[in-house]
């Protein structure tokens, strides 16, 4: 039995260093699957097709539980085989944050996919709560390449940002998003407060009983050296070993 973990990129390895703090004894398999499109660009079918893909494989390894480390995957969630696998995503926890803060202006920013699927809209609609929303996917990119401060990366946050700078809450609807918090703090009102969902994810798989002890392991579809340099400049986390992998695609 292990705890899985499916991102596009590094995103997830934020959510990997809360679990490690919480259970460190609970074995993880990390899928970084920046080999091939970004989720957030792939139709829904694309997409559905290539998580239960990635499943598959997670499967083979051991993989009982899942996380979905990764909004724009998220929103496929209803459509995945599952089979027995117990499955979480990002979007349940980060609009119960977001919706207990009461916020009195909301905005959020994510990946194309996560803004144009109406999720989180639709999600906080029955709510009562609006929210504004940004399109923001070359902060990620940016942060896949480990770019955690330069002046581009300062300038993308500005212009995305200008129309939510005085929001009183901003939801982080991408799990790169943390790792530039300081920056995006920069181009908005000092009273803003920025949502990271991650902890309370954390919270909703804490009572999932994952018993088997072994190693982290860490697979990509991209470029290894790469996701170990961007996961130590993003998160200061350092991955011993990363297996790069192909798998089949449907």
């Amino acid at each position: 039995m292990s705890l899985g973990i499916i991102d596009w990129g590094i995103g997830g390895v934020s959510i990997y260093k809360l679990i490690k703090q919480s259970r460190a004894q609970v074995p993880v398999v990390y899928f970084s699957d920046t080999g091939v499109t970004p989720y957030g660009k792939m139709s829904r079918r694309e997409l559905v097709d290539r998580l239960n893909t990635v499943i598959e494989f997670l499967k083979s390894r051991g993989v009982t539980h899942l996380v979905i480390g990764c909004n724009a995957a998220s929103t496929a969630l209803p459509f995945l085989k599952r089979d027995g696998l117990k499955i979480e995503g990002v979007i349940d926890a980060a609009v119960d944050t977001s919706a207990k803060l009461k916020p009195a202006r909301l905005g959020l920013i994510g990946g194309r996919r996560t803004v144009l699927s109406g999720v989180y809209r639709n999600a906080f609609a029955t709510r009562g709560i609006g929210v504004e929303q940004r399109i923001a996917q070359p902060l990620s990119g940016l942060i896949e390449a480990g770019d955690v401060h330069s002046r581009k990366l300062h300038a993308e946050c500005k212009r995305i940002l200008a129309p939510l700078k005085n929001c009183s809450h901003i939801l982080l609807a991408c799990t790169h998003y943390p790792a530039i918090t300081d920056v995006l703090k920069a181009h908005v009102s000092a009273e803003t407060e920025f949502v990271d969902p991650a902890a309370a994810l954390i919270r909703k798989i804490s009572g999932w009983k994952i018993s088997s002890k072994g190693p982290d392991v860490f697979f990509t579809s991209g470029n290894a050296s790469n996701m170990k340099k961007a996961a130590l400049a993003a998160f200061d986390c350092a991955l011993r070993d990363v297996e790069k992998i192909t798998l089949p695609r449907m």
